[in-house]
């Protein structure tokens, strides 16, 4: 697999970028380019080297890479190459793309956090495998000088590694104590620092015992699952940065002498003229001046069949033109847009979903006070019972605060997600985000988007064999060279039928109309019923007209996505209501639910509309899962108590979501759900191992019967009975 970094010995995806914008600071014509395309219909290592084949055999591009996960590729170029001629080439070969912004990408583009806890990690464990090394020796019977050789070689790898690995913990810890609360760090941090304060002092004073040992397994083990933490919440980014990368970053701008220039969008002025050529996306809001069209705006608005855009026609950014060259007056660009609304949109509502408090945090809130109080209690009891010995009253308490450190707890969670997470993406889903299952287990209400979702968003015939041989050549010859969904859903299936195009001349399209051209000495036309003077039905429809002849009528329908209906099914039998949110119009919503039992949908809904009536379930106590694909979703999707997207979903929609389906199939959904509900059911038995734990171990420990080393050991072993338990979900 690709990735989007390039082959340069970069330190950072962000030094791709910083070198280019320093020479443009400076007035020096960069050398090159550092151009990043989203690719939303690639899907396999056969796409990846499609994509770099074509993109690496263009004229001044150096190196072009595929990164599957994310959807994209970095291609590095000649200066002079701009996205739009890659654009191109990649659609000459059948891959949709869309230019994003190289600054947005890479600052997101790194793992930074990941990286530092791994090295950590690296850190505690290589000086905890030496210092135990060095405890062997002690334990064999290495006395008197010896022995105090070994701990103060011990405490010179132990100490400054524990400074450097525990740091997590430590700044945690100072931040809420800063604020008067408690969390699990503030007793992680104390056990650590104690024990190694205590295996200091007892070196000092020649003493048998040292603890070096213990407080570096403590911060391995602990390391461990921060890490297991973080990589179930890594692949998830912000959505709206991801939204606002796929703002058109440039725009054609007629000057007021008629010419015409690139420029970028923070230079679009309200009033201005910009040029949108077909195939092109809209890159601002605005009025058309001149030209006709069609426009999809089934990212937007979820509309399965383009519209019609002539003089007067109101756009947003984000809609692709297919058909005519436009001439659009500008009435709002940039931050002001719809785009760039909807991402604001989206950036308020992932904020309200992550104030979700895990079961991990919540148990935290009753744990870590309690520890605390145990510990000292410990310490008290013993410095009166023996008449003042703060040293043992000190070791006990240490060895209280080590056997009761909330290891167990800190891997209950993130070891049963990584289990949830491994068998789910088995069945071809992946799990992004930290408290996605815990959520997931919640959900009483499932919405589903209509477009892309349900629906495949590609229309099929459905009166196809209806029609004479001689029809369908004419048809098939119209519609071929056409951009149009139902054309080319025509096209595709009248040659899978082995139908040929009739000999048609003068062949070309009207745009927001349709195809037209010549046989013999007719006239024939393929599109718009207003066109053709036919009266448009109730279904999704194109009409054929020959020379004076009646129109012809072609019906289509969307396609259903494999699993459809048993998700569907399945999730009703498991007690949820099942309700169809799309932005489509009220016929082909109205028929979808019906065909797949639905009795509560929504049509013609707006983004903002959709994530209000995901807010507003929300406010009336339910839990919502939301299902959705395209741009119109994002806010829906971060609004909602977890939210599941397809894998062939805009990035957008892939981000804002917390679970991705890898394939086309929802079946899947439904034993996400019950997935879930083992999962949150696992964790409880977690805390209840650990719990049971603490019942044994610390009367031990508060006995004076555990050395701090003994504690880490039990601790230890406690942490790997909650992993192997989390295993079971496999």
């Amino acid at each position: 697999m690709g990735s989007i970094e390039t082959s340069r010995p970069a330190a950072c995806p962000a030094c791709a970028v910083a070198p280019a914008a320093e020479e443009l600071a400076e007035g020096r014509a960069p050398d090159k380019a550092q151009l990043f395309l989203s690719l939303p219909t690639i899907h396999c290592a056969g796409c990846i080297a499609a994509v770099e084949r074509a993109l690496n055999a263009m004229p001044g591009v150096r190196e072009a890479r595929v990164n599957l996960t994310l959807k994209r590729v970095a291609v590095e170029a000649e200066p002079d190459t701009t996205a739009d001629d890659l654009i191109a080439v990649l659609d000459r070969v059948g891959y949709e793309a869309h230019e994003l912004d190289p600054g947005i990408i890479a600052a997101t583009a790194t793992d930074k956090a990941g990286r530092d806890i791994l090295m950590r990690i690296a850190v505690s464990g290589f000086a905890m495998m030496n210092v135990m090394l060095l405890s062997v020796a002690v334990w064999s019977g290495a006395s008197d000088a010896t022995r105090d050789m070994f701990h103060w070689i011990s405490a010179a790898i132990a100490l400054p590694a524990i400074a450097f690995s525990a740091q997590p913990f430590f700044r945690n810890a100072l931040s809420v104590l800063k604020h008067a609360r408690l969390n699990m760090d503030v007793p992680i941090s104390l056990a650590i620092l104690l024990a190694a304060g205590m295996s200091l002092y007892e070196t000092a004073q020649h003493g048998p015992h040292a603890y070096f040992d213990a407080a570096l397994s403590l911060t391995f083990f602990l390391l461990a699952g921060r890490y297991l933490d973080h990589r179930t919440r890594a692949v998830a980014r912000s959505a709206a940065e991801e939204l606002a990368a796929l703002e058109v970053p440039r725009a054609l701008r007629r000057a007021a002498d008629g010419q015409e220039e690139t420029v970028a969008i923070s230079q679009i002025a309200v009033g201005d003229v910009v040029l949108v050529k077909p195939g092109a996306r809209v890159p601002v809001d605005g009025v058309v001046a001149e030209g006709q069209s069609e426009i999809d705006r089934s990212l937007l608005t979820g509309e399965t069949l383009p519209a019609f855009a002539g003089p007067g026609a109101r756009l947003s950014a984000g809609e692709v033109n297919l058909t005519g060259p436009l001439s659009v007056t500008v009435t709002a660009a940039g931050e002001d847009s719809s785009l760039h609304r909807m991402a604001d949109l989206v950036a308020v509502a992932e904020s309200s979903k992550n104030r979700y408090t895990s079961l991990a945090d919540r148990a935290a809130r009753i744990y870590a006070p309690g520890v605390h109080l145990l510990a000292l209690a410990a310490f008290l009891g013993w410095l009166a019972g023996t008449g003042g010995d703060v040293r043992l009253a000190l070791n006990i308490a240490v060895a209280v605060l080590i056997i009761t450190c909330p290891c167990a707890l800190g891997l209950a969670v993130p070891a049963v997600t990584t289990a949830a997470s491994g068998r789910l993406f088995k069945k071809g889903m992946l799990i992004k985000d930290g408290t996605a299952l815990e959520r997931l287990a919640e959900i009483d209400t499932v919405v589903f988007d209509k477009t892309g979702t349900l629906t495949l968003g590609t229309p099929e015939p459905t009166n196809l064999g209806n029609h004479p041989r001689r029809e369908l050549e004419i048809a098939l010859a119209l519609a071929g060279p056409s951009a149009h969904p139902l054309a080319k859903a025509l096209a595709e299936a009248a040659r899978k039928a082995g139908i040929h195009p009739a000999p048609l001349t003068d062949v070309h399209e009207v745009p927001g109309h349709g195809v037209e051209g010549r046989l013999g000495g007719q006239i024939v036309r393929f599109g718009r019923a207003a066109w053709l003077g036919a009266e448009a039905g109730p279904e999704t429809a194109a009409w054929l007209r020959v020379g004076q002849g009646a129109p012809i009528e072609f019906t289509f329908a969307d396609r259903l996505r494999p699993g459809a209906q048993e998700a569907v099914a399945a999730l009703r039998a498991r007690g949820l209501e099942v309700r169809l949110l799309s932005g489509d119009a009220e016929a082909p919503v109205a028929d979808l639910a019906g065909r797949l039992g639905i009795s509560e949908w929504i049509a013609g809904a707006l983004p903002e509309e959709k994530a209000e009536a995901v807010a507003a379930l929300s406010r009336g106590g339910r839990r919502v899962l939301m299902v959705g694909d395209g741009l119109n979703d994002t806010a829906a999707l971060a609004a909602a108590h977890v939210s599941i997207s397809p894998a062939t979903a805009l990035d957008a929609a892939r981000v804002a979501s917390d679970i991705v389906l890898l394939g086309q199939d929802l079946a899947p959904i439904a034993e996400a759900a019950t997935t879930a509900k083992k999962a949150t059911r696992r964790i409880h038995e977690n805390f209840a191992i650990a719990a049971l734990y603490n019942m044994i171990a610390v009367p031990i420990a508060l006995a004076g019967f555990a050395t701090p080393l003994a504690a880490a050991l039990a601790m230890s072993a406690s942490s790997i009975t909650v992993s192997l338990n989390a295993l079971r979900l496999r």
